[in-house]
This record gives C-alpha cells, structure tokens and sequence, in this order.
C-alpha cells in the first residue's frame, strides 16, 4: 500500500526543477521526514500536496534512496516559493505540502503451509 498522495497529488514537479528544495536539511523550512511524514501527508487532502516526481532512471533511483519526506509550503522563504513556483503550471498557494519520495508499507511474509 502507497503512503502520502504520490499517485494522487493535486500537482507534480518534475525531480529538475525541484533541485532548489535539495538537500532538505538545508532548508530553512518546516520539513517532517520518516513517521512525521507519514502523519502530515495522512492529515492533508490530496488536491492540497504537490509531488516530486521522477524524469528519468537516475531521478527515480534518487527519490528511492530519500525518505518520504513533506515540506510545509507555507514556511519556504519567498525566493524559494517563487522559484518553484515559475516550475509548476498551477498556483502554488493552492498546496499545503510538498512529497518527496514516497514509502510503501512492507508486505506481508507469508509461507506456503499458510495455503
């Protein structure tokens, strides 16, 4: 089961024109990573998360390796919110929070003398 609104987000960024968001320890920002991250994207309605998304294998393989991780839109500075801003086709005060990678819950170990 996917966790956060990677497949139904209210938007998409591509991972290029993201890069101003990485590193997210960086950030001057309110960034919830792992558990945290999983509750605040649980909480947000989808039409209100913007999602990275992947442009290519390197992109993809990237986001993986990153932990689900959700930036309030609210607290990014103005230069920042501005940059991304010009990225994205839609009004980027419409989203609450911005998905990074996504995390899937592990699926359950079964053995066959279970069938």
């Amino acid at each position: 089961m996917s966790i956060g609104h990677f497949f139904d987000a209210g938007g998409y960024l591509d991972y290029g024109d993201a890069v101003a968001l990485l590193p997210v320890e960086e950030l001057r920002a309110r960034v919830y990573t792992h558990r945290d991250a999983e509750c605040a994207l649980g909480d947000a309605p989808s039409n209100s998360v913007l999602a990275i998304r992947p442009t290519g294998l390197a992109s993809s393989y990237a986001l993986t390796q990153r932990p689900l991780t959700a930036i309030e839109v609210a607290s990014l500075d103005n230069g920042l919110r501005n940059q991304i801003g010009e990225a994205v086709d839609v009004n980027l005060a419409q989203f609450e929070l911005i998905q990074i990678g996504r995390a899937t819950t592990p699926a359950q170990n079964r053995s066959l003398a279970e069938f």
